[in-house]
């Protein structure tokens, strides 16, 4: 029996003791004689009016008895409150932060919940089968959209399990709310108005079929600017479609609009990397006539421009014939002829499309291992970022490199901190120092590159919290998504990310951003 049941039974039993009239204690009788008091004596009054009897019975014990019942309230509030700085302290510990580098590996029964309260919105899209690859269509709606229910559109790609159940996906997503933080003390009307306000999403799709498993996919960034919304997919086949998806941005704003047969294929295919597939493939910022960039395992770089009406794809592609897959290309946001590409060599090199002998300008050993994935600032066209199989990324100043200076070049910025090969990188188009990184230990962190480590605030955080030693103070945010794969800024919702795993898509901003 607990201590706080033995108590409250004694307590019980000093009660029922002095409350139970067959139970008490009788005082003693001393006979003398009989003395005529009046017709309204009570014949038992001797019993109860003898002074020494009241002593022995009753005042001192219920005296005794109420300093006792103030220790034992006294006692009870002292026991309640420590339970609940014992329930807060639980609690703390059960939710735990988790960090890749930091935290122990889930358990076969466990999953990662995330907190609200650091999201100023967060949705999840279950997709029919897991996509590889995202981007971001333009819209008309305006840039620099903060007010809530947000709206947007997306393309994605499928990767089934037949070949044949591949689609490329047009997605609009509506109604995306601001994700509310309830409080307890709020009336019920309240939360009866915050749930009418808190409507659900809508999610609108147009599909188109494809052959095989999209392992890239770009969209023009001149979508929302002209009639066509360009659209390009390198699949697992090696061939690269070229889509107008125009018509599918279309039926989400027209009801009852049917979108034409032609629409659902696409207007042209590359075919110049034969079967051999590939994952490098990125749209010029600077020619909005269109002109693209398509990489293969083979290490084969084929530009792509449209003249008049027609695609052109030059017969002779970039290359440095070491037969080393290009992992990813990125067009130069300021230079209309000059590109970047990474591959399983570990080099990051520097093109010039103008250059006879398809060569590279530049290259410089950026790991020992697969460069995975490359991002170029748009705002600081002289730093571009890059992430390896070893888990580590780094920013390059590319006005340290030149034909003779490559070698032996350092990034500005270096960090080790995920625990398994870097996905997906991408400097936030808004903000010049702030940089997003997906990796396949299921998360996504976002860093601010213009927080310095030696900043007085900075210190006294580490020195206040241990586990902050070994955190960079570069890092803004941790987000957790299964088997991450791609993620990208939306330009015209600051702070919007979308990210897509095994487990769908996700769509998020957080309060550090």
């Amino acid at each position: 029996m607990s201590k706080r049941s033995l108590d409250n039974e004694e307590q019980h039993r000093v009660v029922s003791a002095k409350t139970d009239a067959h139970g008490a204690p009788q005082p003693a009788v001393v006979e003398e004689p009989d003395i005529h008091m009046g017709e309204y004596e009570d014949q038992y009054s001797d019993e109860y009016e003898s002074e020494d009897d009241i002593v022995e019975i009753g005042d001192d014990e219920e005296i005794e008895e109420e300093g006792d019942d103030k220790e034992y309230i006294d006692r009870k509030q002292i026991e309640a409150q420590e339970a609940v700085k014992k329930d807060q302290e639980d609690s703390v510990q059960q939710k735990e932060i988790y960090l890749p580098h930091m935290s122990r590996p889930l358990g076969p029964d466990e999953v990662l919940e995330a907190d609200p309260s650091v999201y100023e919105m967060l949705h999840n899209v279950n997709l029919p089968w897991p996509c590889m690859t995202l981007d971001v269509i333009p819209d008309t709606l305006g840039s620099e959209r903060r007010n809530y229910p947000q709206s947007l559109l997306l393309a994605t790609a499928t990767q089934a399990s037949k070949k044949k159940d591949n689609e490329l996906l047009i997605l609009k997503l509506s109604q995306l709310s601001k994700t509310l933080v309830k409080d307890d003390t709020e009336d019920n009307d309240e939360d009866e108005d915050d749930e009418d306000a808190d409507s659900d999403p809508i999610i609108e799709n147009e599909n188109i079929s494809l052959k095989d498993t999209t392992n890239r996919l770009k969209v023009s960034p001149f979508a929302s600017h002209g009639q066509e919304v360009l659209t390009a997919s390198m699949s697992e086949n090696g061939e690269v479609y070229i889509f107008d998806v125009a018509a599918q941005t279309k039926a989400f704003e027209t009801p009852g609009y049917q979108v034409p047969k032609a629409a659902r294929r696409a207007m042209h295919t590359i075919r110049n990397h034969g079967n051999v597939e590939g994952y490098g493939l990125d749209w010029s910022p600077l020619l909005k006539t269109g002109a693209l960039l398509t990489g293969d395992c083979s290490g084969q770089i084929y530009l792509t421009q449209r003249h008049t009406s027609k695609w052109i794809t030059d017969k002779q592609p970039f290359s440095v014939s070491n037969n080393e897959s290009i992992e990813d290309i990125q067009w130069s946001p300021t230079e209309s002829t000059v590109f970047a590409s990474c591959g399983t060599d570990g080099y990051i090199r520097i093109w010039d499309t103008r250059s006879k002998k398809h060569k590279p300008a530049i290259s410089t050993k950026a790991s020992t291992t697969d460069v995975n994935v490359i991002s170029w600032n748009e705002k600081l066209s002289y730093l571009l970022a890059s992430g390896d199989d070893n888990g580590s990324w780094g920013v390059w100043d590319l006005r340290q490199l030149s034909p003779t200076t490559s070698d032996g070049v350092q990034p500005v910025a270096q960090y080790d901190f995920h625990k398994g090969p870097i996905t997906s990188i991408c400097f936030n188009p808004l903000d010049d120092s702030v940089i997003a990184v997906a990796s396949e230990d299921n998360t996504v962190t976002l860093w601010d590159l213009s927080v310095e480590a030696d900043d007085e605030e900075i210190q006294q955080q580490t020195r206040d919290f241990k586990e902050l030693q070994q955190i960079p103070p570069q890092l803004l945010f941790v987000h957790w998504q299964k088997d991450v794969k791609d993620v990208k800024w939306h330009k015209q919702i600051p702070g919007c990310l979308l990210s897509t795993g095994t487990d769908g898509l996700n769509v998020w901003k957080t309060i550090s951003v």
